[in-house]
């Protein structure tokens, strides 16, 4: 991290932690973050669903919920990003505060309860996306929606023209009664709406099921089986955590969802039995804790042909994703892999 890069994280960690990131998307709009442009070995390009990435370091959803910043992140280093989530109509989300920095324990806890400009503004956005960038959309449900279900295939309806692809959150767990739809029935009806919806889009747009961490393995074995019957093209694991395990902050007991380091164990153990039970068969997206190369190389050994980070950039600015992702092409060079597609679940049974 450079010393212009380190006084402005300083800054903003005098701020609210809403306020502050406000702030950085405003600096990255006005392109005044350095830009580290594309990060791509012959090593690091893969394909995932269809996907070409220049390398597999993704940008998770909800630092750009609007889709605000579109071109400064695409020229971040990440090899694709994600936006949102969106929802059919705008909505303010939960009561301030609801964003809480966890600095000891280098995580975030937030209850921002999908704040939105909603599916108009966003598909505005992203019709004036750039279009070398590999950027998706995370699907969203309004909190008084009264069938949330067909909520996700609106948003994708209007917004699919625009986007490589689209996620299904039913992960989030700051709306009520949103992770319910996780369960076997309930999450086939819904992903099979939302793939009916995607097939009577122009061009194809792959599919993907944001889960959460929080799941028994029999919940785990569900969800693999109803990605398999309904056809989705990728699972991302994980979504934030309610567990507050050996947390220090004084904001450890704040209600939300926890991301960052103390999340990494879990969600990459959720990873590989997801992993051990797809088979290869559908890929899956690594989220949760992701800080270091080092990390990012763990979980796609866990089973995850990409990986997505958001929290670590709190800690370690946006060069973040050059880093990793030029670190994760020296770990695969060390271990003698050519691809990040061999290297996938290469050490799957250290997680189990």
């Amino acid at each position: 991290m450079k010393l212009i890069e380190r006084i402005g994280l300083s800054a903003l960690h005098k701020m609210d932690p809403e306020t502050a990131h406000g702030v950085a998307l405003k600096v990255l709009q006005k392109g005044l973050a350095a830009s580290h442009g594309p990060v791509s070995t012959p090593r690091l390009r893969t394909t995932v669903a269809g996907l070409d990435l220049p390398n597999p370091v993704g940008l998770a959803a909800g630092f750009d919920k609007n889709a605000e910043a579109l071109v400064p992140l695409s020229n971040s280093g990440f090899g694709f990003i994600e936006v949102g989530a969106a929802t059919p109509r705008p909505q303010p989300g939960n009561p301030k505060p609801r964003l809480f920095r966890l600095t000891e324990d280098q995580a975030a806890i937030n209850r921002f309860g999908f704040n939105n400009e909603g599916m108009e503004a966003i598909a505005a956005r992203l019709a004036r996306r750039p279009a070398n960038a590999v950027i998706g959309l995370n699907l969203g449900a309004n909190k008084d929606s009264s069938d949330r279900a067909s909520d996700f295939a609106r948003v994708l309806a209007h917004c699919g023209a625009h986007l490589d692809f689209a996620t299904v959150n039913v992960s989030s767990p700051n709306t009520e009664k949103l992770r319910d739809l996780q369960g076997k029935a309930a999450l086939s009806a819904l992903l099979t709406g939302v793939i009916d919806t995607r097939d009577t889009l122009e061009r194809r747009v792959p599919v993907f099921l944001k889960i959460a961490p929080d799941l028994s393995d029999a919940e785990i074995r569900d969800i693999a089986e109803v990605a398999r019957d309904t056809g989705i093209d990728a699972v991302i694991a994980t979504n934030t955590t309610l567990s507050r395990d050996g947390l220090k902050s004084v904001f450890k007991d704040e209600t939300g969802g926890l991301s960052g380091a103390p999340l990494f164990e879990k969600s990459t153990r959720v990873l590989a039995r997801l992993s051990l039970l797809l088979d290869g068969d559908i890929p899956i997206i690594g989220v949760g804790g992701i800080a270091t190369a080092e990390q990012a190389y763990a979980k796609i050994c866990a089973g995850a042909s990409a990986v997505q980070l958001y929290t670590a950039l709190v800690y370690g600015g946006i060069s973040l994703a050059s880093d990793i992702a030029r670190g994760l092409d020296h770990l695969l060079a060390r271990d003698g892999f050519d691809t990040v597609a061999q290297a996938v679940g290469s050490k799957r049974e250290d997680w189990l």
